[in-house]
């Protein structure tokens, strides 16, 4: 079955090259040259995946990812931003606001389609699965954080990625670079603080539920959870 993706695209030339790409790659795709209608269609079916530029009419593009990630139904689809907009501070924005890739144009169609299918392997590797270590689960299928049978509220998209990667390998040092690629999209050389924070609060939120030590920091290398 091909995989649906939808994309927002304000720019004629540049939403109809995207369709036929995805056309030409074997996926079921849906263009829209403006939120509105983008909105109204996500209603009635929901895609695997949505490619969203970030300079739409009638609507920001990071008001529009923000009240994605909001809703609970829709909370759960990856969303690769496709951007003029390059800057470092627009990256690390949009990615903390919990999309799964950034891409910046001009862009190349290989790499492009590389990056979906990156996303949607990722999609199916966690799906389903119930990751446990000690008191602490996460529930890929339902996409929670639970300390025992208590949900770990507030848990961003971003701190939930780095506790899949972390409790995948328990007992085996997630390097920092390894974070920052499969996470960020780039290395840690471009933004040194963005890791450490985030670390920092899901330790804070851990820790209003129980005083143990899950994620330990390997001093010049990564963090590591112990079984």
């Amino acid at each position: 079955m091909r995989k649906l993706i939808y994309f927002v695209e304000d720019d004629e030339s540049i939403n109809t090259l995207i369709g036929a790409t995805l056309d030409k790659n074997g996926f079921e795709e849906h263009g829209f040259l403006e939120p509105m209608s983008f909105i109204g269609k996500l209603a009635k079916e929901k895609p695997d995946l949505i490619v969203l530029d970030l300079m739409l009419p009638s609507i920001n593009g990071f008001d529009l990812l923000k009240m994605l990630k909001e809703k609970k139904e829709y909370e759960n689809i990856p969303i690769i931003i496709l951007s003029a907009k390059s800057e470092e501070k627009d990256i690390v924005k949009g990615l903390d606001m919990g999309a799964s890739d950034y891409i910046t144009k001009p862009f190349k169609l290989n790499e492009f389609i590389s990056r979906i299918n990156a996303n949607l392997r990722k999609v199916n590797m966690h799906e389903g699965k119930l990751l446990v270590i000690r008191d602490l689960t996460v529930d890929t299928q339902k996409h929670l954080v639970l300390y025992k049978d208590s949900v770990i509220k507030d848990i961003t998209a971003k701190e939930y990625e780095i506790l899949c990667m972390l409790f995948e390998t328990p007992s085996i040092v997630v390097t920092r670079t390894k974070l920052f690629k499969n996470i960020w999209g780039f290395g840690p050389e471009t933004e040194t603080r963005t890791l450490d924070m985030h670390i920092k609060t899901l330790r804070e939120k851990i820790a209003k539920f129980t005083p143990d030590e899950y994620i330990e920091t390997v001093r010049g290398v990564g963090f590591i959870v112990r079984e």
